[in-house]
């Protein structure tokens, strides 16, 4: 039976999907109200994208721990409403004339720190909920959601050149009020957790990390992950300077510029499926990265006219196969994992893969500001490019689909 006709599925698709479209505008408009309303240089960008992702960083690893020992969608739910609460302070502020630069990275921050317990949260809660046979349909149809919701940048720079940037941030906190409202209509019992009957905080957060680190497929997913997401960091961290001081967009375009290149997470995710079978799970992991390195290298070359296209055409094509990698090797590692693991394994992926942001974050920023933004960019275009080493040199490479579970190893 397809998930379409899974009614807890839906509701769990249809209010992620309302919050991803929130957290894209959001994205895109932080950045625009620090440039275009607070002046922010090309360092304080960089500490503003690394306080978006600090806490997957200092936090990721205990999270997953705290995630397995309760119920994930109560959970979920409490940090959409956070999430809602902390990004409306800044319209507030603003209206009230009390907006700071120092105020956004802690909003930033705090959002993030939310994001952390939601993101492992749903990835530990979909297997109960469909099934791991339905783990790949599921995942593709989430990516979807993730994929449509790059349309928010479009949408919040449209908003924040009519509107103004500040006033835009209303619609991602009403984004996850609506995900809230979703998910606590959910009737699914979930299982209760599998708890510990003595609570060691170290020796569960260990007993993740050596399970992702003691498999030698996970290894290379996570390498090749963290050094792709560590210099799309540091592009991020000079991205709206460049499309506005280099190219010479405006807000509104600088957001359908970013908006387009969710066309290609749309194909990506309405292929990934398809793809998985005919090239393998396993082969798919290693051999998409490859085929999109080149397209990384396109975007540097943005200008007005027709390399702006190529550019675009660059960026979409890099986002139709991140779609395509992220639904194969999340269904892989889901696959793979023990049920009681799941929280803890996703953690300690996420510590690791989205620790890098913070990390390329002030990477770009100090980068952007010694050597110039385009020279940042062109940094970061064939640092994401190199990432695809990771898998292709690994033992993925002479697998088609899952290999038989290993057990967890020390590290």
């Amino acid at each position: 039976m397809s998930l379409r006709h899974h009614p807890d599925f839906r509701r769990l698709w249809v209010g992620d999907t309302i919050a991803q479209f929130g957290t894209a505008v959001g994205n895109i408009v932080l950045p625009l109200l620090a440039v275009g309303l607070l002046n922010a240089s090309a360092f304080e960008m960089g500490v503003l994208t690394a306080a978006e992702s600090a806490a997957f960083l200092l936090l990721g690893l205990p999270a997953g721990a705290w995630v397995d020992r309760v119920r994930r969608r109560p959970l979920m739910i409490r940090m959409d409403l956070a999430r809602a609460a902390l990004l409306l302070t800044v319209p507030v502020a603003w209206w009230l004339g009390a907006l700071t630069f120092t105020h956004l990275v802690l909003v930033a921050l705090l959002v993030g720190t939310c994001t952390v317990f939601f993101d492992v949260g749903y990835q530990s809660y979909l297997p109960s909920l469909v099934g791991r046979e339905h783990l790949v349909e599921g995942n593709a149809k989430l990516q979807a959601s993730h994929s449509v919701a790059h349309a928010g940048p479009a949408l919040g720079g449209g908003a924040a050149q009519l509107l103004g940037a500040a006033s835009a941030l209303v619609t991602t906190g009403f984004g996850y009020l609506a995900s809230a409202l979703f998910l606590s209509r959910i009737t699914a019992v979930e299982p209760e957790p599998v708890r510990p009957e003595v609570r060691n905080l170290r020796a569960e957060v260990l007993e993740g990390l050596r399970f992702v680190l003691g498999n030698r497929y996970l290894r290379s997913i996570v390498a090749c992950t963290g050094t792709w997401n560590l210099f799309g960091s540091v592009n991020t961290a000079v991205l709206v300077l460049f499309l506005i001081d280099h190219v010479g967009l405006t807000e509104g375009a600088v957001g359908l510029v970013v908006g387009l290149a969710g066309v290609g997470g749309i194909l990506g995710a309405l292929v990934a499926g398809r793809v998985g079978r005919v090239v393998g799970q396993a082969r798919t992991i290693w051999l998409v990265p490859v085929l999109s390195a080149p397209f990384s290298l396109l975007f540097p070359l943005a200008a007005p006219g027709w390399p702006l296209v190529v550019a675009v055409a660059g960026f979409v094509g890099v986002q139709m196969a991140g779609v395509v990698y992220n639904v194969a090797q999340v269904s892989f590692r889901q696959s793979i994992c023990p049920d009681h693991l799941l929280g803890r394994m996703n953690a300690s992926v996420r510590f690791i893969v989205w620790g890098t942001l913070p990390l390329g974050g002030l990477l770009g920023g100090t980068l952007g500001t010694w050597l110039g933004i385009r020279t940042t960019v062109w940094v970061a275009a064939f640092g994401c490019a190199a990432a695809a080493l990771w898998v292709v040199l690994s033992p993925l490479r002479k697998l088609r689909d899952l290999p038989d579970p290993e057990p967890a190893t020390a590290v």
